[in-house]
């Protein structure tokens, strides 16, 4: 008896195999549908993909031109010109400016019926050529110099006068206070950066406070702080009361104010440098946007790209090569309340800072140790 022929499974791209009545058969068919279903769910994944990519790189975007857009800009440059400047060098020179206006809500901290503002930190930090190593100047700001001609808010020239550092502020805005910089030291400012009382305090509030030991309690009302003795984390209203209080620690004196100014700038270097923020990036947002939102720049740093190109420039800077010092003072004899320069100390370390690719570590440079 011969046996009936079995039906071949199709070829690869063959035609399909045939039932009885010479149509696909119904394994075929099946097997087609679940193929055609494979295609339709894989589609349908791939285009929910692109879209997410899509709305995901428009988010990025989004974020990107929302911090940019935070950040304000004052082309000091322009107000100085090139004229009797500094030669500029291969050295980085920054001044670093806390202002004291009490526009918006800065209020909160006194009403000043002129709406004019003051510096009340200025630190010049300057990074040698290589950028192995840093050294911010801190200059007090009860410093007796000679202030220059400056161009005013209504675009008229202000007469030179001696007087109080932080005056220059009040005279001519940040690029007054970077001429009375570049007349007293020689030295060419390259950048500046300018925060006011609210916008720091939200970016220390933004990372999470910062830590730092205090040897004795402090009870302040003037700077609205009260705090303990011991290792404490200041949030953003204590560090500005921390920064700025005068009257009920130590000597009083604007000299011991810098000193804890300085502390403080240490503890929040180390305390960035020790986060890992790139591992939540809702936090580094949170971040960014109150630091992008704090400061005041001039345009060559004016983008988010151009501060990204700053800070990894000074990234390889170790902790312990960054110092901080003050320019060398003494009583100003006519007015106890005031300070002058000590010559010639003070002309020595002005001739280090224009020495473009000298390590500048002068002795009575310190490094406060933070917390860990």
């Amino acid at each position: 008896m011969q046996e009936d022929e079995q039906a071949s499974p199709a070829e690869p791209g063959g035609p399909a195999p045939e039932g009885r009545d010479g149509r696909p058969g119904r394994t075929h068919r099946r097997r087609d549908r679940r193929q055609r279903r494979r295609r339709r769910v894989l589609i349908g994944i791939a285009g929910g993909m692109a879209a997410l990519l899509l709305a995901g790189g428009g988010f990025v975007w989004w974020m990107y031109e929302r911090l940019n857009g935070n950040i304000k800009t004052e082309d000091f440059a322009a107000k100085l010109g090139d004229k009797d400047r500094p030669a500029a060098t291969n050295a980085l020179n920054i001044l670093l400016v806390g202002s004291d206006s009490r526009e918006g809500a800065n209020a909160a901290y006194g009403t000043d019926p002129g709406d004019t503002q003051r510096s009340d930190t200025t630190i010049l930090l300057h990074v040698p050529e290589g950028r192995k190593a840093a050294l911010g100047v801190s200059f007090p700001r009860d410093l007796m110099v000679n202030v220059p001609s400056c161009q005013k808010p209504d675009g008229t020239a202000s007469r030179p006068y001696f007087g109080m550092f932080n005056s220059a502020m009040e005279v001519g805005g940040t690029a007054c206070t970077i001429k009375t910089v570049e007349k007293l030291t020689g030295v060419r400012v390259d950048h500046q950066i300018t925060v006011d009382f609210t916008g720091f305090k939200k970016l220390v509030d933004a990372l999470g406070g910062v830590p730092i030991h205090l040897d004795q309690p402090i009870d302040d009302k003037a700077a609205k702080l009260q705090v303990p003795a011991g290792d404490i984390t200041l949030n953003g209203e204590q560090a500005l009361g921390f920064v700025r209080a005068r009257k009920s620690i130590g000597d009083g004196s604007d000299i011991q104010r810098i000193q804890r100014q300085q502390l403080f700038l240490t503890a929040m270097i180390h305390k960035v440098k020790n986060e890992r923020l790139l591992t939540s990036p809702t936090r580094l947002y949170s971040i960014l946007d109150a630091a992008t939102k704090a400061i005041t720049t001039d345009p060559g740093i004016g983008s988010l790209s151009d501060l990204y190109d700053l800070l990894t420039s000074l990234k390889g800077i170790p902790e312990s090569d960054v110092k901080f010092d003050t320019v060398p003072v003494t009583t100003y004899r006519p007015d106890p309340n005031r300070v002058a320069l000590v010559r010639p100390e003070a002309d020595v370390l002005f001739a280090q800072l224009r020495d473009e690719s000298a390590a500048v570590l002068p002795s009575g440079s310190a490094t406060p140790t933070p917390t860990r």
